[in-house]
């Protein structure tokens, strides 16, 4: 066997009936953003230059990488803050703003989470929900909120410390509570896998330091996803959100000001 780098693909798109676009992205890694943008792009050249609207498909996405999650929000936010965090001391506090443009040009997005979607996935939910700019359909997220930090103990090792914790554009720590979506739609989860297809997420972890701002999640979220997407209740209920089958005070999101 040769060795060789092995490139994870982490943004898959389709095409939906009515010039609907679906992006699912599995992980922040380097690749990320520059997926995303290619993947509308695809999708919009397939749509005769116009798409309707966006599923952002991030349940299951674990998270990975800030600077990815930072710029994949500021490709659908034109302005303002997209995260922060705040530590012990006041001065070790930072933050980060959107950069870019929207690359939808104001077609509305929906942003589709579950108990997996975790970590730089609820920057991203969070940024999109706070600036309303996004619908956000499924069940609540992971909850992981906080700031690891490497102290190197010299060459022969180190500390792994929570220094901080995240916060979105408004003043909401996720830690431990998770994001809660607009629309609060679950899956039909098959009888042999109920009861095991739910996490309590960051909550249920021994030591964890909590302090969000929402009330610390209690009951499991569940991760979820039918392997065929006609079964899958979550998507379905987006697309006909969408085509306007469904009614919500939610979606379009307005957005403030």
């Amino acid at each position: 066997m040769l060795r060789e780098i092995i490139h994870i693909q982490v943004v898959k798109q389709r095409l939906e009936a009515d010039n609907i676009g679906y992006v699912r992205l599995t992980q922040f890694t380097e690749q990320a953003d520059a997926g995303v943008k290619q993947a509308v792009k695809t999708l919009r050249q397939q749509a005769g230059g116009k798409l309707k609207a966006l599923i952002l498909d991030l349940r299951n996405n674990p998270g990975g990488l800030l600077d990815q999650a930072v710029a994949i929000s500021g490709d659908f936010i034109n302005q303002g803050e997209i995260v922060s965090t705040r530590a012990r001391h006041t001065e070790d506090a930072q933050r980060w703003d959107a950069k870019g443009n929207d690359i939808l040009d104001g077609a509305p997005l929906v942003v589709l989470i579950n108990g997996g979607s975790a970590s730089a996935a609820e920057i991203v939910a969070g940024a999109l929900q706070d600036h309303k700019r996004a619908t956000l359909i499924g069940t609540r997220s992971f909850g992981k909120g906080s700031v690891q930090s490497i102290i190197h103990m010299g060459d022969n090792g180190g500390i792994r410390l929570t220094t901080a914790r995240y916060y979105t554009p408004n003043n909401r720590s996720i830690q431990a509570a998770g994001i809660q979506p607009d629309i609060v739609i679950t899956e039909n989860v098959p009888d042999d896998l109920k009861g095991r297809d739910e996490i309590l997420g960051e909550a249920g972890l021994n030591g964890q330091i909590g302090g969000g701002t929402a009330p610390t999640a209690t009951t499991g979220s569940s991760v979820y996803i039918p392997p065929d997407k006609k079964d899958d209740t979550q998507l379905q209920f987006a697309i006909r959100l969408i085509d306007g089958q469904e009614k919500n005070d939610t979606y379009p999101p307005k957005a403030e000001g």
